[in-house]
């Protein structure tokens, strides 16, 4: 397979309902591979919906979802399993398995998976939280660690098949300043490999500290879009701008 002419990720006259309300009328962008692209918007305007339809949990009414250059929207469930080994969702709240310790969160994938000996996965659990700063977590439940570490064991259970994309919703909800700055740094060093994602947020430092470009969802379709370096002098007018300085558009 190989990445579309735009982007690796790329939706196309996206359209999505539930019942007779309309979610999505004609939403359409793309995210070119390598890079982090910020999906904001107000409450319910519909982002996780999207997240949600990349991973195909969800299906479009209309249009499409390109995945490194192949549309998944139509896909059976056989079919997305395999994409989903190529496209982690990290989860706003970690999704994490209450009863199972932080070891066994990381080894559900790895066991689902993937044919590895107990050795083999003991190590890559290693070294996944020696690298997302979680070192000395493994027999802790996740009702027994803050929500910043739930997150990013999280974060780091959705990295251990090595994905392509990974979609971000909400990582930095709820933190306190280090852990966010944690969060960010987590994202920046998944960047500096090649990761694919799209972060949706309301936390726009984040989307400034991470982020190459950011998109306005409104009223069904992308509003604005930007790269932050033309967002940071784009003039204080307009739809996305009224959205960050929390004026109505």
């Amino acid at each position: 397979m190989s990445e579309s002419k735009k982007g690796f990720i790329e939706v196309v006259n996206f359209h999505k309902s539930f019942g007779a309300k309309k979610i999505h009328s004609g939403v359409s962008f793309y995210v070119r591979k390598g890079e982090c692209l910020g999906l904001i918007g107000g409450s319910g305007t519909g982002k996780s919906v999207l997240l949600r339809s990349l991973v195909g949990l969800e299906k479009p009414d209309q249009g499409q979802i390109l995945i490194d250059g192949v549309d998944i929207a139509r896909m059976r469930e056989r079919e997305l399993n395999e994409i989903r080994k190529k496209v982690a969702y990290a989860f706003q709240g970690g999704a994490l398995f209450d009863s199972m310790s932080v070891y066994e969160n990381l080894a559900y994938p790895l066991r689902e998976h993937f044919n590895l000996n107990e050795k083999e996965i003991a190590e890559k659990i290693r070294e996944q939280l020696a690298e997302f700063g979680l070192a000395g977590s493994e027999h802790l439940l996740p009702g027994n660690i803050s929500g910043g570490m739930q997150k990013r064991v999280g974060l780091a259970r959705a990295m251990m098949m090595h994905p392509e994309v990974v979609l971000y919703d909400e990582p930095t909800a709820g933190l306190d300043p280090y852990n966010t700055k944690r969060i960010q740094e987590s994202i920046l060093a998944l960047k500096a490999k090649g990761v694919t994602s799209i972060l949706v947020t309301h936390d726009m430092p984040t989307v400034y500290a991470v982020c190459d470009k950011v998109a306005l969802l409104q009223h069904g379709k992308i509003g604005e879009q930007y790269t932050i370096e033309k967002l940071k002098e784009a003039p204080d007018s307009g739809a996305m701008s009224q959205f960050i300085n929390g004026e109505s558009a």
